[in-house]
């Protein structure tokens, strides 16, 4: 069994996706860096400074003013802000892997190859019919 996994573990594939999800790791750190620090606060002036990262629903009856108050107090809250950010750092992910498997197949593509003649065979054929009817 040690044998076997160890087949397993050194398929390239297995790596390959390994590696793949480190990177994803990374690229979401930066993702969300950029929607919390560059994309969400134009967006909160443009709204009139709203942070979306703060909108709750407090679903206990004790009041808080922030997301962060409500989490040290233990309060159960629905987190709708926090949930909206997540959208947008899925549709950023998203549209850049959409962008990158784009690019990978276009250097991928290979190119139409011309159409290729007759086979030696088949000219042989043609050479033998034409040979043919011109003897009757």
């Amino acid at each position: 069994m040690f044998q076997e996994f160890k087949a397993f573990i050194a398929r390239g594939n297995v790596i390959d996706l390994a590696v793949g999800i480190i990177m994803g790791v990374a690229f979401t750190t930066i993702v969300n860096s950029l929607v919390n620090d560059v994309i969400m606060p134009p967006i909160g002036v443009l709204l009139g400074g709203v942070d979306f990262s703060n909108y709750f629903i407090n679903l206990s009856s004790t009041h808080y003013d922030s997301l962060a108050a409500a989490k040290a107090a233990g309060a159960a809250t629905i987190n709708y802000g926090v949930f909206i950010n997540a959208i947008i750092n899925f549709l950023i992910i998203a549209f850049a892997v959409f962008l990158l498997v784009k690019q990978v197949n276009r250097f991928m593509k290979k190119p139409e190859a011309a159409p290729a003649g007759p086979s030696r065979s088949e000219v042989l054929l043609e050479e033998i019919r034409d040979a043919l009817k011109s003897r009757n």
